[in-house]
């Protein structure tokens, strides 16, 4: 009787787990067919993040590197762009929420957002550096430089840029700001000295504002990281045609141009 109810058990434990297999492969493809069904890839992105997603307020649209590479790749689909609006701190949150399929924006490629999620093949090759007002590059020549008591650092929360801020500055003030992108003119302004970002950003700033200047850029402050397609992973047959996508966009070249187009 004993051994009777013992293969009952088995059996019933088996079969669940059967079931939830077969449910798992039935819900395989679910995004996919989401966005093959309604026309529609949601693209979340902060939309602060020179020259990879910027939002013009006056429009009401998004331009940048990583915003022409989606729109590239929803097109090659045969499906157009839904923009999603999200923040540096809740980024993390809105994707676990499945509130957009994909995030873009200069987001960095990191061990903790892949241990919650994937990305889509790295570009752009970046390290944290400083944006600093022109007159005090002679100044600002380290870390150790910038962290002290007379220095105010302005960062944005939520992203990689915080986290270097907190670990590294023991020293200096650190102000809290939402918008990243009203940052860099207020480093120019004097209402802060230095704002750690990545060589892209500081690059196109120093460029755009003559009072502003990209120290470390030639030798950034911490090792080589790259952004990356941030992308729900719920679904390996959506993950399987983005790739391909993405594969096929680089044969054809047109990563490159993009590259040459916004990052050079």
């Amino acid at each position: 009787m004993y051994g009777k109810k013992r293969v009952s058990s088995v059996f019933c434990v088996l079969l669940v787990l059967f079931l939830f297999s077969i449910a798992g492969q039935a819900a395989a493809g679910a995004r996919l067919d989401r966005v093959m069904e309604t026309k529609l890839l949601r693209v979340g992105t902060p939309g602060d993040y020179r020259p990879f997603a910027m939002l013009d307020k006056s429009t009401g649209k998004y331009e940048g590197h990583d915003i022409e590479l989606a729109e590239l790749l929803a097109s090659e689909l045969g499906v157009t762009v839904e923009f999603v609006p999200t923040t540096w701190s809740k980024l993390m949150e809105d994707y676990l929420a499945g509130k957009f399929d994909v995030a873009v924006g200069g987001i960095t490629r990191s061990l903790a957002r892949m241990l919650k999620g994937d990305f889509l093949p790295p570009y752009a090759p970046n390290g944290k550096v400083a944006i600093i007002r022109k007159a005090d590059k002679e100044k600002f020549t380290s870390l150790e430089a910038m962290d002290v008591p007379e220095t105010t650092v302005i960062v944005n929360p939520g992203g990689t840029n915080e986290k270097y801020v907190t670990a590294n500055f023991k020293s200096a003030k650190v102000v809290v700001h939402q918008s990243n992108a009203e940052i860099p003119a207020m480093i120019a302004e004097g209402k802060g000295d230095v704002m750690i970002s990545e060589v892209y950003e500081a690059v196109v700033y120093s460029r755009k504002d003559d009072r502003l200047y990209g120290a470390f850029t030639d030798k950034p402050l911490t090792k080589i990281s790259f952004m990356g397609f941030f992308i729900q992973q719920d679904d390996p047959d959506f993950l399987k045609i983005m790739h391909y996508l993405w594969n096929d966009a680089k044969l054809r070249g047109d990563l490159d141009a993009l590259f040459a187009k916004w990052l050079k």
